[in-house]
């Protein structure tokens, strides 16, 4: 099995379902969740509330929501469930409605989950692999496109260089923060060597961004070198210093405000290349 079809029964799948908008697709994946045993209904009153109190910061990618919510005791085990539209709806996200497949995720904990995470994220940002599941006919064929084997990375971006990179002014030197030099995203004091992913939940949609952000600086080859961490609005606020940039939605964006630090709306979480070009752009490369 894979770490999807761990946490995703066939049971929990359903294609070319007809909903009337974003909240009642929603509904729907949560009551695959209660359905399977994985959850109370009070998790998908939760994973509604949130997308009410946050905005459609869960439209990750062109077509596709991920609904979740915090660890609660709703939620009896770590699961996931699966809705194809007939038709798509529109949640309100300026660049990657209408959505034609939400997939919901309840989790007992932040981090044993990570792993199907990771999958998913690789699964949605592979046109191929997602046009294969679009065209699926049942959900048992969803399932065994998704139970078929691992889902191999996308195709990353042009490496930057591990050791040396050139400056806005022409001149060449050591990678911005391995050797103290000052970088774009720390201001006017050196570069602390992390960056915050964030969404509304700390164990959602920010692993989605923490997934892709890896990618890339593995890409790299700076993955040992800069710290990745996934985390929620409140907690953000607080470790926003320790950071040299805030990745996150424009929803999550504004209600944050200001952190002191530099934040960036990315708007597909998939996308190696628009978290490549942010990179460069903040740590001047």
């Amino acid at each position: 099995m894979t770490e999807i079809t761990q946490l995703l029964s066939p049971d929990a799948i359903v294609v070319d379902e007809r909903v009337s908008d974003w909240e009642e697709a929603v509904r729907v994946s949560g009551r695959l969740l209660e359905a399977t045993g994985v959850t109370d209904p009070a998790y998908t009153q939760a994973m509604v509330d949130s997308v009410h109190e946050n905005g459609p910061y869960i439209v990750v990618a062109p077509g596709f929501a991920f609904a979740h919510a915090r660890p609660c005791e709703a939620v009896h085990r770590s699961g996931m469930s699966w809705v194809r539209l007939a038709e798509p709806v529109e949640f309100g996200h300026k660049s990657n409605d209408p959505v034609t497949l939400v997939v919901a995720m309840a989790a007992t904990d932040s981090s044993s989950h990570q792993q199907a995470m990771a999958s998913l994220a690789r699964l949605i940002g592979d046109k191929s692999k997602k046009s294969a599941l679009d065209e699926a006919s049942s959900p048992d064929e969803v399932y065994a496109l998704l139970d078929g084997g691992a889902t191999a990375a996308p195709a990353a971006p042009a490496a930057a260089p591990a050791a040396e990179h050139v400056r806005s002014d022409g001149a060449t030197g050591a990678a911005p923060g391995f050797d103290g030099e000052r970088s774009a995203s720390a201001g006017n004091g050196s570069t602390r060597d992390k960056i915050l992913t964030v969404c509304g939940n700390g164990l959602g949609t920010s692993l989605f961004l923490k997934n892709t952000l890896e990618q890339v600086l593995a890409h790299w080859g700076w993955a040992s070198l800069i710290t990745v961490e996934a985390t929620d609005t409140v907690s953000a606020r607080g470790k926003a210093k320790e950071a040299d940039l805030i990745l996150t939605s424009g929803e999550i964006a504004r209600t944050l405000g200001d952190v002191g630090v530099p934040l960036r709306v990315i708007e597909n979480f998939t996308s190696t290349t628009e978290i490549d070009a942010v990179l460069r752009q903040m740590y001047d490369i």
